[in-house]
């Protein structure tokens, strides 16, 4: 049998790939990290989390370079509350129309034909997010469904959680750096040992999470399969960046087109308009500045 080779060359793994986030969180050996990160996100008493069941783990049993592998984190709580957590690093416009397709899929896919409505259990998304997509100054947002005026809540059965880790960035909104979301968030954002180190010091299940990344990091093919993800990543970062920068470009044109065709049709008109002034026939100023003889009317009963 080969032996894996260990490297020890100072790499640290980024936690916010989502390939390195579902081996820290998604694996039932670190479910106590999971725990934690829930607890923070969610302010779930522990017993309710304590019996966590996870799912969709086949990714990590071996360190899949499958691209269609699926990389968010499932788990179901002691009251059989759905849980979905998803690391997005890549911009999408449609973020809130995306994330209540899954939703649905998530919710629907409780029952089969037949079934009745209370077998339906509260569904619990939470994305955590490379770009900023929600238009409120905090870095951690919940939504449910609520009426207009009194904000009573309808139902409980839909909770949509956003982290913006580019909001720790911004001195407009307010972090308490003893705040669990907040730490977990600079966790997953740390770009050095330095980083991660400081909050291992804060926070004993963040330091937990840093020594299992250590470990990773230095495994060969856990490297390997980080390492496609993240090229496939910067793939997919510079096809969208050239296809907006292509629809800059063809932008510009179209629009350059549209001014000079509207430019022309303005200096039409404003001959025309000269021409009838002049008292010249309307079928001639037709014919002499190539617009219609309806047009020329139009032009002629304005100016009288």
């Amino acid at each position: 049998m080969l032996r894996r080779e260990v490297l020890d060359d100072g790499f640290i793994m980024s936690p916010k790939n989502d390939f390195v986030f579902k081996l820290l969180f998604g694996d039932s050996k670190n479910k106590d990290l999971l725990i934690e990160l829930l607890n923070a996100i969610l302010k779930m008493p522990h017993d309710e989390l304590e019996d966590i069941e996870l799912s969709n783990t086949e990714l990590l049993r071996e360190f899949a370079e499958d691209r269609k592998g699926i990389l968010d984190v499932r788990a179901k709580t002691k009251n059989g509350e759905h849980v979905d957590i998803e690391i997005q690093v890549l911009y999408t416009e449609y973020m809130a129309e995306r994330t209540l397709f899954y939703w649905n899929k998530m919710y629907n896919g409780q029952i089969k034909s037949g079934d009745t409505y209370d077998k339906l259990k509260k569904c619990i998304t939470i994305n955590i997010v490379d770009f900023k997509c929600i238009e409120i100054n905090k870095l951690h947002t919940s939504f449910h469904i609520t009426e207009d005026e009194t904000n009573q809540k309808l139902t409980d059965i839909l909770e949509i959680h956003y982290l913006e880790l580019p909001k720790l960035f911004d001195n407009n909104i307010l972090k308490d750096e003893d705040d669990l979301v907040v730490q977990w968030m600079m966790f997953l954002e740390a770009r050095n040992k330095e980083a991660f180190e400081m909050l291992a010091e804060k926070n004993e299940k963040i330091r937990k999470a840093y020594n299992i990344l250590e470990v990773i990091s230095k495994d060969d093919k856990a490297r390997a399969a980080y390492e496609s993800r993240e090229a496939e990543l910067h793939d997919q970062m510079t096809r969208l960046k050239s296809a907006k920068e292509e629809g800059i470009k063809e932008g510009i044109k179209t629009g350059i087109k549209t001014g000079i065709k509207e430019g022309l049709k303005e200096a039409t008109i404003k001959n025309a308009k000269n021409f009838l002034i002049m008292g010249l026939d309307v079928d001639i100023v037709a014919k002499g500045t190539g617009l219609s003889v309806e047009e020329v009317q139009k032009i002629n009963e304005e100016l009288n």
